[in-house]
């Protein structure tokens, strides 16, 4: 009989994936919660555009600035940590084997076939250092790339989740009529990006749309709450 070919899908843009909820979901909250905040406290609109872009501005810059130096220092990181263990194949080459032994023993691997794949894999010091990075310190070679990527990810996102909860305040004249049109607005798209979130990440979808909604909402409405309680 045919068989239907198994096919596998994983999420492959683990990566870009993080880096866009890290910058959608503080650029949905943090603005959010400002505006709100400056709701009660202020009339004007003006105010609350003029106080939302310079955040949206600064929040977008720092938060890729820090995706930025988080990935050189991962890529930093790996240099290090792959010089060391280039030293110690050199330098302690049997606690080296042993390490290698060990791993696959874990697997039950053992006798002629453990002693064939362990001299397969220190042949080669490249295969070798590459197979300790791997499976001894569980760590993958960062893209070199991936330092401006991410960079630009995390600020474009911030960028595009903080206009969402700003707009109204741009189409309305009044605070009392862009308030409730910014919560209903924002409230929406956290649903959306959590919802969104949760599929990609594999997830319950219903549970990472609330969660972030909640988070949204309660960062808002301490930020409302403490400005109505300061600004009387």
């Amino acid at each position: 009989m045919p068989t239907t070919p198994h096919t596998e899908r994983h999420f492959g843009g683990s990566a870009v994936l993080r880096d866009v909820v890290i910058g959608m979901a503080d650029g949905l909250t943090v603005p959010f919660a400002l505006a709100a905040g400056l709701s009660a406290a202020v009339s004007s609109t003006r105010l609350v555009v003029t106080a939302g872009l310079a955040e949206i501005a600064a929040g977008a810059i720092a938060m890729g600035l820090g995706g930025y130096l988080a990935a050189r220092s991962d890529m930093e990181h790996y240099a290090a940590e792959e010089r060391r263990e280039f030293e110690e194949i050199s330098e302690l080459r049997d606690e080296e084997v042993k390490e290698v032994r060990g791993v696959f023993g874990a697997y039950g691997l053992k006798g002629p076939a453990l002693d064939s794949v362990v001299e397969a894999i220190t042949a080669d010091r490249t295969r070798w250092v590459d197979f300790m990075m791997r499976f001894e310190l569980g760590l993958e070679r960062p893209d070199p790339k991936r330092a401006p990527i991410s960079a630009a990810t995390i600020a474009v996102s911030y960028l595009a989740g903080g206009i969402v909860p700003l707009a109204p305040y741009m189409l309305f004249a009044t605070v009392a009529e862009a308030l409730p049109v910014s919560i209903g607005g924002t409230a929406v798209a956290l649903l959306l990006f959590g919802g969104v979130k949760g599929r990609l990440s594999g997830a319950p979808v219903i549970r990472s749309a609330v969660q972030t909604l909640v988070v949204g909402g309660l960062a808002a409405g301490a930020a409302f709450w403490l400005a109505g309680l300061f600004g009387k």
